[in-house]
């Protein structure tokens, strides 16, 4: 049997479920909101849009504002983290896990992975800690709750703030409380890859008083919910969501569990095929994840059961098969452009930084980037079980002619 990539018929020749999914629902909120001439700050749709959000994180207060990256730095400051304090971040994740740190005015610590969950390896957090270091910043990626027990743990030895990056993770669960609400805050987004969206935006939950408090005057141009309307208390800008967006939310909101629940069967099913694959390894499996959203599924790659061909050519094989397949991060945050030349000031201009990048080594973060991480993003988990076997069968016949895919 010849390789699609050598002209061989594909195992598929059908699309993936395409993102996102929507219906009438969207429409008839959509219409409610411009019927109500309310389309901006006043309106229903965002405030109902945070009760239910709040209600199923199991928090007290939940801000909603233009994007995740948004609430990641608003969420810093709030908690009083700036002025030149160190934020321990993955060094596999999107950059805003990074870069609301520096917006936030703090500077950004990298630590390696945990090989078997691609979580912050919560062995390496204290080596990182210094008298500077104000929070801990962990990512559930994938919708995978990181190690809160032992994170918390270190964050209340070592008197750190934690705010969690639930990007990915939404309706996540560590011990079943769900992610985003068990440390200091946690922040979420609604942008357009992401299981529930409404093209940008994004969440801060928190229990805490204060910090809902800062978060909500920092979004609203530095209003306090007491003043008056042309009363400016804090620093602050206009980041607010639109009436729309939340309306939209509220229609994806209403279908999410359904949809959750696709994902969860899928990822179980394509573990147990992809498990009896020589050469492809599974990320482990934690009891303390009582609940995960499956924005992404991860497997590694061990090019040694495929004729030593690099990562790259393996996923283009893939492609050529019908399934879309990802690489995932090409490169780790410290090796991006803009740390390495600290082009942190205006135009690109480079800053005088307490943290060289460029002597930074995670070598998990770079295993995942340059040879072992393949990503299938959470559209393809809202397929059928046979698509999760196509999977399945496209990596056993590039296995077994590994040694004729084309470099």
């Amino acid at each position: 049997m010849k390789l699609a990539i050598n002209g061989g018929d594909p195992v598929r020749n059908k699309s993936m479920p395409v993102w996102p999914v929507w219906g009438d629902e969207e429409i008839e909120n959509l219409t409610r909101v411009v019927k109500s001439g309310k389309w901006g700050i006043g309106g229903k749709e965002t405030a109902a849009f945070e009760q239910k959000f709040a209600d199923y994180h199991h928090a007290k207060y939940a801000i909603a504002m233009n994007s995740g990256t948004t609430a990641l730095r608003l969420a810093l400051t709030a908690a009083d983290v700036g002025d030149g304090s160190e934020v321990i971040v993955p060094a596999y994740t999107f950059i805003a896990t990074a870069s609301a740190a520096i917006e936030a005015g703090a500077v950004p610590i990298f630590v390696d992975i945990d090989a078997d969950t691609y979580n912050i390896d919560v062995k390496q957090i204290e080596a990182a800690i210094t008298s500077n270091t104000a929070a801990i910043m962990p990512v559930h990626f994938a919708g995978r709750p990181a190690d809160m027990d032992a994170i918390l743990a270190i964050a209340k030895k070592r008197h750190l703030k934690v705010i969690e990056d639930a990007a990915q993770a939404w309706g996540s669960a560590w011990k079943n409380q769900p992610v985003g609400a068990i440390g200091d805050a946690g922040c979420f987004s609604f942008q357009s890859s992401k299981n529930i969206n409404c093209g940008e935006g994004g969440i801060v939950l928190t229990n805490d008083d204060m910090i809902a408090k800062m978060v909500r005057s920092h979004y609203n141009c530095g209003r306090s919910e007491d003043g008056l309307w042309y009363e400016h208390f804090y620093f602050g800008g206009n980041y607010r969501i639109t009436e729309f967006q939340s309306a939209v939310l509220l229609a994806q909101f209403e279908r999410y569990e359904e949809l959750k629940k696709i994902r969860n069967e899928n990822s179980m099913v394509l573990t147990k095929l992809l498990s009896e694959i020589e050469g492809i390894e599974l990320l482990g499996t934690t009891p303390e994840v009582t609940s995960r959203s499956c924005h992404i599924f991860i497997f590694k790659y061990i090019k040694e059961h495929f004729a030593d061909k690099p990562k790259t050519a393996f996923i283009e094989a893939m492609r050529k098969e019908g399934i879309p397949t990802s690489p995932g991060y090409s490169l780790p945050l410290y090796k991006q452009p803009v740390f390495l030349n600290c082009a942190f000031g205006p135009r690109g201009r480079r800053m005088d930084w307490p943290v060289d990048y460029s002597a930074c080594h995670c070598p998990e973060t770079e295993r995942a980037c340059f040879e072992q991480a393949i990503w299938f993003t959470q559209n393809v988990l809202l397929g059928s079980e046979e698509d999760m076997h196509d999977i399945a069968r496209a990596i056993q016949k590039i296995q077994e002619h590994a040694g004729e895919i084309p470099i």
